[in-house]
């Protein structure tokens, strides 16, 4: 099945869960997660529309980002070790994973003079010891604190939801997310407009729309797997 094809099912399932919800579909958008793939398979989804790519690991996404450049935007999703972040500081428009404060020192560090990195701040909602992020309870103060960083926006809250054979099952993670987005947004703080939500993978998005989704992660469902 060619990408085109994958993502012309996504964006009609993308339209209606956003009818339902009462949304405009054009405030989402589809970061293809591209880890497993190689770079013509990213390529193409480029060529079928896709706007955003997302890379957890810097072996083999750096490759990508020399083919592709700045015909996209690039978002870094995955756990990122404070030691790489002078590696792929200059490439990544976005950050999906911050929740720590050295990881955001290292990313002041290593910014060009000027330069902001939009930061998702990684929330584990559903509390899952095998996930990373803040528990909700400790975000606020944690973004309050990132005002010491220039370098960092808190464009956004992120998180990944558990697995479930219904995905009805995971509403109210999602859910609970964008009430602490929020109750953020309420703080008018000018290094945190945290206007964004990124959560929703291949087999939860539409529950992710529904519930106030702007960036979905999608990987196997629209460029596959190697």
């Amino acid at each position: 099945m060619s990408v085109e094809e994958n993502l012309q099912r996504i964006q009609e399932r993308i339209n209606n869960a956003a009818n339902v919800a009462g949304r405009n579909p054009e405030d989402i958008h589809i970061v293809a997660v591209t880890k497993y793939v190689t770079i013509e398979r990213a390529e193409e989804a480029v060529k079928a529309g896709i706007k955003h790519l997302g890379e957890n690991r810097l072996e083999g996404a750096m490759e990508k980002y020399e083919a592709i450049g700045d015909q996209v935007s690039w978002h870094f999703i995955g756990s990122l070790q404070s030691r790489k972040v002078k590696d792929m500081i200059h490439a990544y428009d976005y950050i999906h994973s911050l929740d720590r404060t050295s990881l955001a020192k290292e990313i002041n560090k290593r910014s060009e003079e000027g330069q902001t990195v939009k930061c998702f701040v990684q929330v584990n909602v559903s509390g899952e010891e095998s996930k990373a992020g803040l528990a909700p309870a400790q975000t606020l103060e944690f973004i309050e604190t990132l005002k010491k960083y220039p370098a960092v926006e808190v464009v956004g809250l992120m998180t990944m939801a558990p697995y479930e054979e219904k995905p009805e099952k995971v509403r109210d993670y999602f859910r609970n997310l964008k009430h602490l987005r929020d109750e953020v947004r309420l703080q008018g703080f000018p290094h945190a407009p945290c206007k964004e939500l990124s959560m929703g993978m291949s087999n939860d998005f539409e529950i992710a729309v529904e519930e106030g989704a702007t960036f979905i992660r999608v990987g196997s469902s629209l460029v596959g797997e190697e």
